[in-house]
């Protein structure tokens, strides 16, 4: 079985796959007569569907721990898909470039452990596999373009497991 050391989440190594959502990564500006600090686009959203509309919801982790043994990897064709932790500890993200003919090259897979007050928005069409909450369960807001159809999240097996270690 292939093993993918984890990493800690940053801006720069995160980047091929999509954005870090974090405050505080560019300037803010002040909002809400003072009380509070606002930072804006924090991550490029798209919609490749006309018919797709923006699909907030909610998605509970079960707590799983290290080793994990990644057996598939998603993506969305149409939409990016972002994930911002409401409650949770750390959490983990696993990515893998695109091959020319559009699939996963798993040789590529990279896992990112991300802390509290980190979310990610994948680029259209990333593989990546679904969120693992670390130590605790987490609940995250997540936001993606969808239209009821199989366009929505392509799943694929993988041809053999890959272990994610810290």
């Amino acid at each position: 079985m292939s093993v993918v050391r984890a990493e800690p989440l940053s801006v720069e190594a995160f980047a091929p796959f999509g954005d870090v959502i974090s405050a505080g990564l560019r300037a803010g500006s002040s909002a809400n007569q003072g009380t509070a600090t606002r930072f804006d686009w924090c991550a490029e959203l798209m919609n490749a569907r006309p018919g797709a509309k923006a699909n907030l919801a909610v998605f509970r982790s079960v707590a799983k721990a290290l080793p994990f043994s990644v057996e598939l990897l998603e993506h969305h064709p149409f939409s990016t898909q972002a994930f911002v932790p409401m409650v949770c500890a750390r959490f983990l993200v696993c990515v893998a470039p695109t091959l020319a003919d559009g699939g996963a090259d798993v040789s590529g897979l990279r896992a990112f452990v991300c802390l509290p007050g980190q979310g990610v928005n994948y680029r259209v069409g990333v593989w990546h596999h679904p969120i693992i909450a670390l130590e605790r369960d987490a609940d995250f807001v997540m936001l993606a373009f969808e239209d009821g159809t199989t366009g929505d999240c392509v799943v694929r097996p993988l041809a053999a497991p890959m272990r994610i270690d810290a």
